[in-house]
Parts: C-alpha cells; sequence; structure tokens
C-alpha cells in the first residue's frame, strides 16, 4: 500500500448556507489550521499514513474540533460544497491584507480562487515512477472530477456546470505539459518561475502535479488536485482508493504510461478537453479514451476502471474502501443529487440548508459510532 494524506478546504458560515469568513480568527485560536486568501474558507491537512481506517478518522477529528469552535462563537457551521453556492462572488474578503501573495491572487485571479476543494496526496519516492504517475492521472483526472464534482450553484444561481469550481478556477500555467522526467519537470519549472508565470514552486495549479518538500528538486508524492469537496469522509476514501489502486497497477505495467500510447502535447490537450467536459457533465460527460480514442461517458469509463482495479485493492486489503464508487455510480455525485432536487422545485437556499444539516448529523454519527472511541483507545 502507499501512504495517504490530504488537504482539505472548508467554507464555513451559517446553517442557512451563508457563507461567512472567519480564517482570522479560527488560524488565531485553532492549531492545525491555515488561512486561504480570502477569509470564508481555511483549510487544514492531515498526515501521511498508510491504513484507511486511520485516515477516515484523521479527516474527521478536524472537523469535529473546527465545527465545536464555530459553535463556541455562536449560530455558525460548516457548509459544504466547492463554490460561494448563495454568493458573494463580487467581493474579495482578505483574511490577511498584509501578504502581498494574496495582494497578487487578489488582483490577478479574484473570486475564482475562493472554492473548496479536496487535494489527495499519495506517497511515491521514487521520482522518475512520480513522473509516470502524474502522466497518467493527468489522463484520467477527469474521472475524480467527475466522482466528486459539488459545485453546481454560483451567487443563488444553477450556472450550467456540475462543477462550476473547475470551470473557473485559474489553471495556471494555462499549459502545462505531460512531463517526459523529473529533469523535465525540474527545467520546465525553472523556466516559468524565470518568465513570472509561476510566482513561486507552489504557483502549478493544475489538476494533478509532483509535490515534495523542496519541490520541483525533492519530491516524494503525487498531488490530485481536481476534485471538488467531497464532505462524505465514506466517498472520499473511495475515490483516494480507486487513486490508488490505479497507481498500483501502474508501478507494475509500464504500458499504462500515457507516452507509450501517443503524442505529449496531443495527450495534455485531450486531458485539458476531458476536464473541462466533466466539469461541465461530470459522469455524464462524454470522454476520449487516452489509450484508444474512444468515446464513452465518465461513469463507464469509471466502471470499467474498477473493474481492472479490483483484485489489486482486494490483494491488498482496502477493497471494501473502494466499494463505495457503486453507490457514487448508482446514485449520483453531490453535484447530480442537488440538481435533481432543484428539478424537483427545491429553492437553492433550501437545498443548501438542508445540505449543511445533513452534514452536521453525518459527523455526529461518526463521532458516536467510530472516531471517539478510535482515540479514546489511543490515548
Amino acid at each position: 500500500m502507499l501512504s495517504k494524506g490530504f488537504e482539505v478546504e472548508l467554507y464555513t458560515g451559517k446553517p442557512t448556507g451563508e457563507i461567512v469568513g472567519l480564517s482570522d480568527r479560527i488560524v488565531r485560536d485553532l492549531p492545525g489550521f491555515v488561512r486561504e486568501p480570502d477569509s470564508r474558507n481555511v483549510e487544514f491537512t492531515t498526515p501521511p499514513v498508510y491504513l484507511y481506517d486511520q485516515a477516515l478518522c484523521d479527516l474527521l477529528r478536524p472537523r469535529f474540533r473546527l465545527r465545536a469552535y464555530l459553535q463556541s462563537l455562536g449560530d455558525l457551521t460548516l457548509v459544504p460544497g466547492s463554490t460561494l453556492s448563495l454568493g458573494d462572488s463580487q467581493h474579495f474578503y482578505r483574511s490577511d491584507p498584509q501578504n502581498p501573495y494574496h495582494t497578487y491572487i487578489e488582483q490577478t485571479y479574484g473570486t475564482r480562487v475562493v472554492t473548496a476543494s479536496v487535494h489527495i496526496n499519495i506517497g511515491l519516492r521514487h521520482p522518475e515512477d512520480l513522473i509516470r504517475a502524474c502522466r497518467l492521472v493527468r489522463m484520467e483526472a477527469a474521472l475524480f472530477l467527475a466522482l466528486s464534482a459539488s459545485s453546481p450553484f454560483l451567487d443563488g444561481k444553477v450556472t450550467g456546470y456540475h462543477s462550476t469550481r473547475w470551470a473557473i478556477f485559474p489553471k495556471t500555467p494555462p499549459q502545462v505539459p505531460l512531463f517526459t522526467s523529473h529533469a523535465h519537470f525540474i527545467e520546465w519549472t525553472e523556466t516559468q518561475l524565470q518568465r513570472g508565470t509561476m510566482q513561486n514552486v507552489r504557483h502549478l495549479w493544475s489538476a494533478v502535479r509532483p509535490n515534495g518538500d523542496r519541490r520541483p528538486y525533492d519530491l516524494n508524492r503525487l498531488e490530485l488536485r481536481i476534485c471538488d469537496l467531497v464532505t462524505d469522509p465514506i466517498a472520499l476514501l473511495a475515490i483516494t482508493a480507486l487513486l490508488e489502486a490505479r497507481l498500483l497497477q501502474l508501478l507494475d505495467t509500464p504500458d499504462l504510461d500515457p507516452l507509450r500510447w501517443g503524442d505529449g502535447e496531443m495527450l495534455a490537450q485531450l486531458a485539458d478537453e476531458n476536464e473541462q467536459l466533466a466539469a461541465k457533465s461530470s459522469l455524464e460527460a462524454v470522454l476520449t479514451h487516452w489509450r484508444d480514442r474512444r468515446q464513452l461517458t465518465a461513469a463507464t469509463w469509471i466502471a470499467e476502471l474498477y473493474e481492472e482495479v479490483w483484485p489489486i485493492a482486494k490483494a491488498q486489503g482496502f477493497s471494501c474502501f473502494l466499494a463505495p464508487i457503486k453507490k457514487i455510480l448508482r446514485q449520483g455525485n453531490t453535484a447530480q443529487q442537488w440538481l435533481a432536487q432543484y428539478a424537483a422545485g427545491q429553492s437553492i437556499p433550501e437545498i443548501m440548508a438542508a445540505a449543511v444539516q445533513e452534514m452536521a448529523a453525518s459527523e455526529q454519527e461518526f463521532a458516536d459510532q467510530l472516531c471517539q472511541p478510535v482515540v479514546a483507545v489511543r490515548g
């Protein structure tokens, strides 16, 4: 098995679903949280672990702490979704007015970056394996967006996208190649920094990127950045299990390298096109497979991939965490469920208020049945 950790961005706000900026206070008072440029979302990171049951509680414990802190401030809570569903995308609310990098982000991108997401980090220590893994995941990143889409609303309106977040997010730099080697990644990054198309080594906002403690030189993990916020931790771990099983398959199957099947520039363009199609229609999107160029829905592709990697997950002992992928395919992702409620006559404020309540109830159930006993047992 491979190590896995998460970077989770969350909105804070009212039980009505209205988002309220509190990150400056949260970061000041609550260890383990960091601010984003806009005060309306806040981030926490989980440590790399190998076991999925440990990852589950690592995902939930910070939410328990944050929720308790918000309740101590008044009638405040966590708000699901990956965009400002009820507004306000017209104004930027700075969390740290003195930070020059935040000034650059506000002036360059505006509120297109005021989104909530989850970044999945999978440990891969050999740099060439990692770069090869990034190539494969880049070609299939649209599938993970399709599973996670949770942002069909913005400013109280239906946008026409299942992932409005990825549709509007400023991918930076606009064109990112399929890196042919670690040396290629180093050279490309240094060039972007010299040209100013990247402000620093973190300023690579693509669907997937190599990550490490001293980028681009020392790398140790793949970071999948495309996913919308998945508030159901079981669903998030299923998406993670699909990614991990695919990477384990890659390590044993050299033919899975996309560069064996096409030109890098053409493949990068295909990946970008698939991402935009998935942002529009998620599981219903008709995508083009990188290997044989056939067209199929994201849901069909995911179902095929699931069958491919199931034996790997079973052999490694985590197939039970992979299994909920079938539930997502059957019931739809969050965006599809919210849009179905809207089509049935519910208003967006009603949908968001119910989602806030459902998220809180789910966390309470986990606290009662799982994670609190784990905390007690482990001291």
